[in-house]
């Protein structure tokens, strides 16, 4: 097995509901794709048909950096993935638009995990809207933005545990 079909059987928290919409369908994603003007990535939409967003396992709850940003010397945390749907009280991928106007971020970009002022991001910028996106780390407050991979499959490879890397505040993390 590759590991991205290693971590598709572990990549939710199943213990937990928060951030979890409902199943999504192929209408669904026709009407994401739609109302966003992109095409999301194959990966993406695979991990999403397992469960339509939530907490992450803490397997795969970090992703390495190659510099320091606001959040750490040498990591980013993906905690999250944000579904496709409108469930109440639960931000999704249908709310990039806002979002990234409301962050004052780039365009065009899908938000797929994070907590303004700091977000995980499908980047079209180069690719244009229905291209294979770049995923890049976003910080508003900061106003800077870290490439992190070229697509989500090697964002998706990348993925390990935050457990062992440095904390914002130079405190080891609880584990």
């Amino acid at each position: 097995m590759t590991r991205f079909e290693d971590l598709q059987q572990s990549l939710w928290d199943t213990g937990s509901g928060y951030g979890v919409q409902p199943p999504v369908t192929d209408q669904g994603i026709l009407e994401a794709e739609g109302l966003l003007d992109v095409t999301l990535p194959g990966v993406l939409l695979d991990l999403l048909r397992q469960q339509n967003g939530g907490q992450v396992s803490s397997e795969f709850d970090a992703f390495p950096t190659s510099r320091p940003t606001s959040w750490s010397s040498d990591h980013v945390p993906f905690d999250s993935v944000l579904g496709i749907g409108r469930r109440e009280r639960t931000i999704s991928l249908l709310d990039s638009p806002y979002l990234v106007e409301e962050w004052n971020l780039p365009s065009p970009v899908v938000l797929v995990s994070g907590d303004g002022p700091c977000w995980i991001g499908l980047d079209y910028r180069v690719c244009g809207r229905h291209g294979e996106p770049s995923v890049t780390w976003f910080d508003a407050e900061e106003n800077a933005e870290l490439a992190l991979a070229p697509e989500f499959r090697s964002f998706v490879d990348g993925l390990t545990s935050a457990d062992g890397f440095e904390c914002v505040t130079g405190e080891s993390p609880v584990g």
